[in-house]
């Protein structure tokens, strides 16, 4: 029962999204005969359709970045055509639905209707002026909303149809869980080179020939590139530019809200589908039924999922007096939240603060100095391009302008000075000798141009060049090859039920390990190495700088009846089966749109993009 309540709910969140992104446009927002935009198959693609599927993009997009987006900034992520394809997608499943013979009858939806909140009155059933005013308020017909809801619940049908027969990843699920939850119980200790009882000798001439011959790359300099550049950033000309207090008072004014903050509350916010719910859901925390984080998992949610963070009294609606009134800690609702009812918890209260305009005139007059800047650095440009047109050199570009020059044996660890930006990073990189020497963009605001002088090859040091640290390079693995060799002998004597404190040794034990533990004191593949042995197996890890005697003790098979292994293993097969449903469902899709004739006319589409800006 409840898998088919969840059904319904999600055509019913469906239609308010679109009631929702409708909002505010109507039925004539480009003019009173234009109305669609193209034709899939048999089917229109209508204006407010388009509308609507790219303030929904627009809408997702600004969550993500916490703050309203433009439709020209959506435009360069590429949100218009996204919106465009997704509608072409829906459409293109409407006309497969209709060439198919599925529709839904004219009681199922009459049945979504009534289940729809926003077109409930108050005693919870269907009121038509509810129904007519929301309608009314989006720009559409009756008949208009109710072939939209019929052509919804034919393309959930398809849908269903389609993916409705794979059956679960049981197999799949059980094996990984099996592979999973596999135990190792194993006792380890480490030693070091206080474990030996002879000192290492040191390193003979040939000793450090040897190594300097085996291993060259230790002692190889990186490919070094000698690069003369000239560059302008806002902070070398930030103490020339003139700023006004006047522009100071105005900039202050402007961003006043940083400045002059009102008292503020850390809140949470839980929302409910309907106030039955809500209410029911304060009666059990006023009861002591259950807590506030109980609440929120029982809707599926996580504290961040819910946290409001810092808000101001009107910010909340009819929640603020309430919640400002509050103590920390208190739950207090349900409120109309907008969303729905809701249950808020106040966390902390975050005083009033005031910056006044003499403590913000340093900060201020910095920012619009470095501005100015900036904007002086972008007049400049075109006449330095214009110089470097001309054959400028780096040399004359420092003595007739702004820009400094500057030297650099530049290698992939410089990152120091201009190495620090990236944008001149990446031209050092790939500069070649004789390149035209281009004007470049900093993160800052700055330019740069360069121009590649030599490139000096990978180098092998000479040994004098480097015999210090041949010599230590080579003490230090012949200590860790002794150390190695000591932990071998130590491990020869022990069996199944030798107590590794009666060798000397300091030992760990560790049971219930399984691939996905980590055990801290060990290298990264000492999980993968207990893996790879068999009960009463010794062996000697190298550790780096120390050794690891481990000797795996016992193997449990994966207990796939506890808690833990069980959610793991449904959750496992959901996500598998999910996965093979989407990828089918993507194939079928694919295959219908290939096989659909699209019509989509551009002018309308960049008419209605229009009507965004």
């Amino acid at each position: 029962m409840a898998e088919k309540k969840n059904k319904r709910y999600g055509v019913w969140i469906v239609v308010i999204l679109i009631l929702l992104g409708l909002a505010g446009f109507g039925s004539g927002g480009l003019s009173g005969n234009i109305r669609n935009i193209g034709t899939v198959g048999e089917k229109d693609v209508s204006v407010n359709a388009y509308q609507n599927a790219l303030n929904q993009q627009i809408r997702s997009l600004s969550a993500q970045f916490g703050a309203p987006i433009s439709f020209q900034q959506a435009q360069a992520f590429g949100i218009d055509q996204a919106a465009l394809n997704q509608l072409i997608l829906t459409r293109t499943l409407d006309n497969e639905a209709s060439q198919l013979g599925i529709s839904a009858g004219d009681q199922t939806v009459l049945d979504r209707l009534r289940e729809i909140p926003q077109f409930q009155g108050a005693g919870g059933t269907f009121n038509r002026e509810s129904y007519r005013f929301a309608l009314q308020q989006s720009g559409q017909s009756e008949a208009e909303f109710e072939n939209s809801l019929r052509e919804d619940v034919a393309r959930t049908l398809l849908q269903g149809a389609v993916v409705g027969g794979i059956p679960e990843a049981e197999t799949y699920a059980d094996t990984l869980v099996k592979y999973l939850g596999e135990q190792r119980s194993v006792t380890w200790a480490s030693i070091d080179d206080t474990a030996l009882t002879a000192p290492v000798p040191g390193a003979t001439e040939a000793d450090q020939q040897a190594y300097y011959d085996a291993n060259p790359e230790e002692f190889t300099l990186p490919e070094t590139r000698d690069i003369t550049y000239a560059w302008l950033t806002p902070i070398m000309i930030q103490d020339q530019m003139t700023v006004s207090d006047s522009e100071v008072a105005e900039l202050y004014q402007e961003r006043i809200a940083e400045f002059v903050q009102p008292e503020r509350r850390l809140v949470e916010r839980l929302v409910y589908i309907s106030q039955a719910d809500a209410d029911a859901a304060m009666a059990r925390l006023d009861a002591g039924e259950v807590t506030f984080e109980d609440l929120v998992v029982e809707r599926g949610l996580s504290l961040s999922d819910i946290d409001l963070g810092d808000v101001d009294r009107e910010s909340l609606g009819d929640a603020g007096d309430a919640v400002f009134a509050a103590d920390p800690g208190a739950v207090l609702g349900p409120f109309n939240a907008g969303l729905g009812p809701a249950l808020f918890r106040m966390n902390a209260v975050l005083a009033a603060q005031e910056t006044p305009l003499e403590d913000a005139v340093p900060a201020l007059r910095d920012e619009l100095a470095a501005e100015a800047a900036r904007e002086a650095i972008n007049d400049s440009t075109d006449q330095i391009i214009d110089l470097l047109a001309g054959g400028a050199t780096m040399e004359d570009l420092a003595e007739r302008t702004d820009m400094e020059l500057g030297t650099i044996n530049w290698t992939a660890d410089v990152t120091d000075g201009i190495a620090a930006y990236d944008a001149f990073r990446q031209a050092a990189g790939t500069v070649q000798e004789g390149d035209f020497a281009e004007v470049n963009d900093l993160a800052d605001g700055g330019i740069f141009a360069l121009r590649l002088d030599g490139i000096t090859p990978p180098t092998v040091q000479p040994i004098d060049a480097v015999r210090d640290a041949v010599k230590a390079a080579w003490q230090m693995q012949a200590r860790q090859e002794a150390i190695l060799a000591k932990a071998e002998e130590i491990a020869a004597t022990i069996e199944p039920l030798t107590g590794f404190d009666t060798l000397g040794l300091a030992p760990t034990v560790d049971n219930d390990l399984t691939r996905r533990s980590f055990v801290e004191g060990t290298p990264v593949d000492f999980i993968d190495q207990v893996f790879e042995m068999s009960v009463s197996d010794v062996r000697v890890i190298d550790a780096g700088d120390k050794a690891i005697i481990l000797r795996l003790d016992n193997i449990a098979p994966a207990d796939l009846a506890s808690e833990t292994n069980a959610a793991q293993r449904e959750q496992l097969a959901a996500n598998a089966a999910a996965g093979i449903m989407q990828d089918v469902f993507d194939a079928y899709a694919t295959s219908v749109q290939e096989r659909t004739e699209l019509n989509i006319n551009q002018a309308t589409v960049n008419a209605v993009n229009a009507q965004f800006r």
